[in-house]
């Protein structure tokens, strides 16, 4: 694990690296984002961002959304893995926010929580960027890198890292650490070519240090 001055310099390189990091997911509305962020589950963000201009042009309205025909909505969003499923989500999660919410999407974790196809996750998502509160949403990028770098285990599930991360990092630095560690591991940490070489942070990196000994040896 590290220490907490490696945990500073963790941050800091992060903020460094990526000051303007954010929710990438294209939005107007805490509706949209949370219907975004659903369909982004085993997606990525650029995919998503493709097809939520038609849907959103189509149903602008959390009303309009509940209303629709699951099929319809299929159409429009096919391009996306697991799009059946996703599709009867958006569907039931904009008629209960209209049956329960009075089409105003809840601001409290229980309740979108309680929302179809709305996990931890995307509710912490929502939290932080329709909110403004305090979370630590992990995805596989959040984790991936929170595991290279020795601040989580690598046996930890998705709620012990973010438990982990919200114990280590100050709660005033959640929501836009949370951001930074996605750009982090989206375009410099990435899964199949991890940018080692150039990292500012592989000192400390004891998947990088692995990665970079094993370069050289085959380079001998």
């Amino acid at each position: 694990m590290l220490t907490r001055a490696q945990l500073t310099e963790v941050s800091d390189t992060m903020r460094r690296m990526f000051p303007d990091a954010h929710c990438e997911l294209t939005h107007r509305n805490p509706f949209e984002l949370v219907v975004a962020v659903a369909l982004s589950a085993q997606a990525t963000d650029a995919l998503v961002n493709k097809v939520t201009p038609g849907l959103f042009e189509a149903y602008p309205t959390v009303e309009q959304m509940a209303a629709a025909d699951v099929a319809d909505i299929e159409a429009l969003i096919k391009r996306i893995g697991l799009y059946r499923n996703k599709a009867k989500n958006v569907k039931a999660l904009s008629m209960q926010i209209v049956e329960r919410h009075d089409g105003i999407v809840p601001s409290d974790r229980e309740s979108l929580e309680a929302l179809p196809g709305v996990g931890r996750k995307t509710a912490n998502v929502v939290l932080s960027v329709a909110f403004h509160e305090p979370a630590f949403a992990v995805d596989t990028h959040v984790e991936r890198v929170s595991k290279r770098l020795g601040i989580c285990r690598w046996k930890d599930n998705v709620r012990q890292v973010e438990d982990t991360l919200m114990k280590k990092f100050p709660r005033e630095e959640w929501s836009q650490l949370h951001h930074q560690f996605i750009f982090f591991g989206r375009y410099h940490c990435k899964a199949q070519r991890p940018a080692c070489e150039t990292c500012p942070l592989l000192h400390m990196c004891r998947e990088g240090k692995k990665r970079m000994k094993s370069k050289q040896a085959m380079g001998q």
